[in-house]
Parts: structure tokens; C-alpha cells; sequence
């Protein structure tokens, strides 16, 4: 007997973006590592990849998390 059961569907109202299929989903259908969410509403899965994006962009022009250069290689 499993330990951990699978869980096979969402509640109501989750929202995933699937990254291998490219789509919205109700409840998650495709595996965790294929997938972004959950999300309250459809619209926010929808804009999953241009959040992720715009996260990426702010993380990465951050000062604070880039070491200064020390002169040395």
C-alpha cells in the first residue's frame, strides 16, 4: 500500500498551465514537474508563461542578488 496517494484532480477552482501541452487546465491533469499553479482563475494560468518572464526579468536585474565584480577571474 502507497504511502502517499496520487492526486488525480483538483479542487474546483485550481487552475494549471501545462508546460509540455502549452494549455490551460482545470485541476491537475499533467504531472507536477509539467506544470505551473495552481492559479485562482483561468486568465492568471493563461498569463503563466508572461508571469514567469516578467518574474525572471525583475529577478535578474536585481542588484541585490548579483556579487559584485572583484576584479578577478
Amino acid at each position: 500500500m502507497p504511502l502517499f496517494k496520487k492526486r488525480t484532480a483538483g479542487k474546483p477552482g485550481e487552475w494549471f498551465y501545462c508546460l509540455e501541452h502549452k494549455t490551460v487546465e482545470e485541476g491537475p491533469d499533467c504531472p507536477g514537474k509539467d506544470r505551473f499553479g495552481p492559479y485562482a482563475s483561468r486568465g492568471e494560468a493563461q498569463r503563466a508563461m508572461e508571469t514567469a518572464a516578467e518574474r525572471n526579468l525583475e529577478w535578474e536585474t536585481d542588484p541585490k542578488w548579483h556579487d559584485k565584480d572583484s576584479g578577478s577571474s
